[in-house]
């Protein structure tokens, strides 16, 4: 709760924060809901983002999690549910089962992965699923886990849908330029790279959807109230500072490193799912050094 406050208190309008998936796996809903209450009363009416790793998820474990999730959040703030698959048929099928909750708001779709649609095809998939379903869409693109990259023109092209509001995009600081510029202005482009966070405001994107904020969102929302009042040379000093750390959180399969750090500092979230391992005592130890934890 500690570091939520802190960075409201410096500024911050969104915090995100990834939901327990051991104690959602062991079924200790009470738990996973109380750890959502808390941090939401630490948020003091601002945004709160639950992360939910679906990728490790049964359909079933997907849609309780996201009935408990919209149960508790009760309409106080936005829910937006990843749905995407490299099915069009079956996102369509899955993104509209979680239509039927009351209270999602939005769906996360990732850019097909493994079977590798060209440009005319990804145009063609987002299209489908957001002509045929009940939700609006956020696109993901994410080439280093889908083995595909959504080209700007592409986005451009379907950020003229109706029903597709916005993007995370991975791609890079020029990339996100130019969506910026190449898209509506209600168009939502956020950066997925933390270390193009203050890059990416500086070039009008709304900002980053962040691991290293769950370690270091008070240094993040620091960042981001110097980068708002006009403080470069303070908002460039404190991304210096975390882009190390942020580095050190990729240094091996993501989320073990970001898992263990944040139980390491007793904010308890579980281990992996196969087919991510934990971290060892010895990668571990390595990991806290780089953090400063």
């Amino acid at each position: 709760m500690f570091e939520t406050k802190n960075a409201i208190a410096n500024g911050s309008s969104e915090i995100d924060m990834v939901i327990n998936i051991g104690f959602l796996k062991d079924g200790r809903y009470e738990e996973v809901e109380e750890e959502i209450r808390q941090i939401h009363e630490a948020c003091d009416g601002k945004i709160l983002k639950v992360i939910i790793e679906t990728c490790y998820l049964t359909e079933e474990e997907k849609i309780e999690l996201i009935e408990k999730t919209v149960e508790y959040v009760a309409g106080r703030v936005p829910v937006v549910a990843g749905t995407g698959s490299n099915n069009t048929k079956a996102t369509i099928e899955y993104t509209n089962k979680v239509a039927k909750i009351d209270g999602v708001d939005a769906a996360l779709v990732v850019v097909p992965y493994y079977n590798k649609p060209d440009q005319a095809g990804m145009i063609a998939h987002f299209t489908a699923v957001a002509d045929n379903v009940d939700l609006p869409i956020v696109m993901y693109n994410i080439p280093g886990r889908t083995g595909v990259t959504m080209e700007v023109k592409t986005i451009a092209e379907l950020s003229k849908h109706q029903n597709i509001i916005g993007i995370k995009d991975c791609t890079g600081i020029v990339n996100m330029a130019e969506i910026v510029a190449n898209t509506p202005d209600d168009f939502l482009a956020f950066t997925g790279e933390d270390a193009d966070a203050l890059a990416a405001r500086n070039v009008g994107a709304q900002g980053v959807i962040s691991v290293a904020s769950h370690l270091f969102g008070k240094e993040i929302s620091q960042m981001y109230a110097a980068n708002s009042k006009g403080d470069n040379e303070i908002a460039g000093e404190l991304m210096r500072d975390l882009t190390p750390k942020m580095k050190a959180l990729f240094s091996h399969p993501s989320p073990s490193p970001v898992k263990a750090a944040l139980n390491h500092v007793g904010i308890e979230v579980g281990g992996c799912r196969l087919p991510i391992l934990a971290l060892d005592d010895a990668q571990a130890s390595v990991l806290f050094n780089q953090l400063g934890i």
